[in-house]
């Protein structure tokens, strides 16, 4: 599948990869210090709080949960399709992930517990588009298994074995981006603040009228 990918899909996957590691930082140094791109971490904080019999935490990070997995019905309902294809909706993905992301920021500016939750439907839409069904070709909101891939590439590579070099291009340019964009949101948070959120939102609107222009001089 990697292979057949157009150039296209590696930019918009660049590009996303950096919104999420942005939106991340975000969240992380937010008054929450919630991570919304991904949900490991806050599933293991919610077991944690069942645990504990903490109903606050319970609620609000369950809250996080589901917000993630309605992002992601979302993106289903919307794209409909399980293969990454030029002329899909992904257009009208991006955009109402832009708005959910403006609706965050908004929220984190009041210091509103809604906040992480709309960002975190963000997120949970801009994966399921991103990613295919059959194998998650592109993950632009979490890198633990770019990650994986890479080192077991380069245990590959120290055995003699052969590797898949476009696939390590590939994630190394998804990872690299994701940390550039955290480096970014965090030096801008220092800056503007909560204001940060629109910076990730405003490209995610670019994108989603980039595509749509792309697609349709594509298609004629």
């Amino acid at each position: 599948m990697i292979h057949k990918l157009e150039r296209w899909a590696w930019a918009g996957g660049a590009l996303l990869a950096a919104n999420a590691g942005m939106v991340n930082a975000v969240g992380l140094k937010s008054y929450a210090h919630q991570a919304v791109t991904h949900v490991t971490g806050s599933t293991t904080l919610f077991t944690l709080a069942v645990a504990h019999h903490d109903l606050a935490a319970v609620s609000d990070l369950g809250m996080v949960l589901l917000s993630f997995v309605a992002g992601a019905a979302l993106s289903g309902f919307i794209v409909q399709k399980d293969a990454l294809k030029l002329g899909r909706r992904y257009g009208v993905a991006l955009l109402i992930e832009s708005l959910l992301l403006m609706v965050a920021a908004s929220l984190m500016r009041s210091n509103n517990g809604l906040a992480s939750y709309f960002a975190s439907a963000a997120c949970g839409l801009q994966n399921a588009m991103a990613s295919t069904y059959s194998g998650a070709v592109l993950r632009t909101t979490h890198v633990s298994g770019m990650f994986t891939d890479l080192g077991a590439a380069f245990g590959h590579w120290l055995r003699g074995l052969s590797v898949d070099a476009k696939r390590v291009r590939l994630y190394a340019t998804l990872v690299g981006s994701f940390m550039l964009g955290g480096v970014l949101g965090t030096l801008l948070f220092d800056v503007y603040s909560y204001n940060t959120l629109y910076i990730p939102a405003a490209l995610t609107g670019m994108a989603a009228a980039g595509y749509t222009l792309y697609a349709h001089m594509r298609h004629g």
